[in-house]
């Protein structure tokens, strides 16, 4: 992995946000805290006039809370809102304001939290706001690449070749994570403690803000459980039963770690309702760097600590495809494939009318045909919308198994071609 550098690191939303404020009156960028929000705002929104107002800010905070009919009214033309989590009361006047002239690129948001399970705020702007997620960096914006994973997968023509193995680097990315604060600290150690604070102002700050949970001090334990099950299929009870914590409770600190972009649950795919599937949703970090350090796992422990690695791999592949994706035109959801009869896929993408795909990932070195046994169960139970099914590994060549399966490295996710 080369060193990191000062280097301005272009974001691949970067496009899509100027395009959204060419046709909508409002744009909301949300995502976790210092992924890079506020910077991709300024930096679109200042060089075209746009004035810069912070929730942060406890003045400009009261006065949204107080007064936000007359907050809004009195806004300049074009204007950055950071952080509207903690003023969810401007929606509905924003709605108005839009309502009485509707002139594109009036507003670019900014969120931490995520504003869109609050219930009535995404309905008071809809029809009128774009809404971008910003993840942490991804691995081609710190490589500088524009992959084209993406495309490949959904037509099925990965090329026979060779490249070089990731080996020891593929762990040294997994504990880098993507957040722009972190990935510019050279030293892991200062990485490492760059997110312990991170975490703790997560839990302390937005969390409470979001909720008042009287059972905040177990949030942090609650989460390094999770760490420890990342990419494993969701256990309430397990999660929760170590801090004698009743399921709603747990459920309700699940959520509240989703809203704040430090864990996702990934549901599971299914073609057929009553088909013979496991339902529950896998449980996954948003971003490595952060269960690594929850763990407190550098990159020389968790190459040795092979079951974690593994389960630490599948989420960092699962966020490097969502980091891809959300720069995409072209929505694709995400899901994990699991039978009665344990066939597997790890991650299933559907594109546009059901067009299907599955990606099982594998921390070694070799791929073989057995691998493939779940990605052609779900071929079976796809049908005719399955496109192509892949088995990410550590290793150095691209290898086609016929029927549209194909053994990649994983740094193929970030390369062009």
């Amino acid at each position: 992995m080369p060193p990191t550098t000062t280097r301005t690191i272009h974001r691949h939303l970067e496009p899509r946000l100027r395009e959204a404020l060419r046709d909508t009156p409002a744009v909301l960028i949300h995502g976790p805290r210092q992924s890079g929000k506020t910077t991709l705002a300024r930096t679109v929104g200042e060089a075209q006039g746009y004035r810069y107002v912070s929730f942060d800010d406890d003045d400009a905070l009261t006065l949204a809370r107080n007064d936000p009919l007359g907050f809004v009214a009195r806004l300049p033309e074009k204007v950055i809102l950071d952080e509207v989590q903690k003023a969810p009361g401007i929606f509905s006047s924003l709605k108005l304001a839009i309502d009485r002239r509707r002139t594109p690129g009036r507003y670019i948001l900014t969120g931490s939290a995520n504003v869109l399970l609050v219930p009535g705020l995404s309905d008071s702007l809809a029809g009128r706001m774009a809404i971008l997620h910003l993840h942490p960096l991804s691995q081609s914006e710190l490589e500088g690449t524009t992959s084209r994973f993406l495309d490949i997968l959904f037509r099925g023509r990965f090329k026979s070749g060779l490249s070089d193995r990731l080996g020891g680097d593929l762990a040294r990315r997994i504990v880098r994570g993507g957040y722009p604060a972190a990935v510019a600290r050279r030293a892991q150690a200062r990485r490492r403690l760059w997110y312990r604070d991170y975490v703790e102002t997560q839990i302390q700050r937005d969390i409470r803000d979001l909720s008042r949970v009287r059972s905040l001090d177990t949030m942090p334990t609650l989460l390094e459980f999770a760490a420890a099950r990342t990419a494993q299929v969701l256990n309430v009870a397990d999660l929760g039963a170590p801090l004698e914590l009743t399921r709603p409770t747990i459920l309700e600190h699940v959520t509240l770690l989703e809203r704040v972009f430090l864990i996702e649950r990934l549901p599971s795919w299914h073609w057929n309702p009553s088909s013979r599937l496991v339902k529950r949703p896998k449980l996954h970090l948003r971003d490595t760097g952060v269960g690594c350090e929850l763990l407190h796992f550098d990159s020389a422990r968790l190459d040795a600590h092979r079951s974690m690695f593994g389960a630490m791999l599948e989420t960092f592949v699962l966020q490097e495809l969502r980091r891809q994706a959300d720069v995409r035109r072209d929505p694709i959801q995400f899901f994990h494939f699991r039978d009665r009869d344990d066939h597997e896929v790890d991650i299933v993408l559907e594109q546009g009318h059901g067009r299907v795909a599955g990606i099982e990932v594998k921390s070694a070195a070799t791929v073989q045909a057995a691998d493939f046994r779940g990605l052609r169960k779900l071929r079976e139970v796809s049908g005719k919308s399955f496109v192509s099914g892949v088995v990410l590994y550590d290793g150095g060549a691209t290898i086609a198994f016929g029927d549209g399966m194909f053994g990649v490295p994983v740094r193929k996710l970030w390369q062009t071609a």
